[in-house]
């Protein structure tokens, strides 16, 4: 059974490449859904896959690439949408 999550980063991720790094983490996890910078400044996940890889990937969301400084990171479960992929949204 899949796990889907919805998880908003907060903090300094403008010109971390947070945005891509996660989806080249979600990937080599196996992992589906997209990441997405909002307009206030979070970036927004949404990812689903494998319950233990899903719980690895939040966990490694609270550090993220080298030069990020995460204040906070929120998910909730959300219903598996089926994606194919992870992609990158602008």
């Amino acid at each position: 059974m899949k796990k889907h999550l919805i998880i908003r980063i907060t903090g300094n991720l403008q010109g971390t490449l947070f945005r891509q790094e996660a989806r080249q983490k979600a990937e080599s996890m196996g992992l589906k859904g997209y990441a997405k910078d909002e307009i206030d400044g979070t970036l927004l996940i949404e990812v689903e896959g494998d319950p233990e890889q899903v719980d690895a990937y939040r966990e490694w969301c609270h550090t993220g690439p080298e030069g990020t400084s995460v204040s906070r990171v929120h998910s909730e479960q959300g219903q598996p949408q089926g994606y194919d992929r992870f992609m990158e949204k602008i």
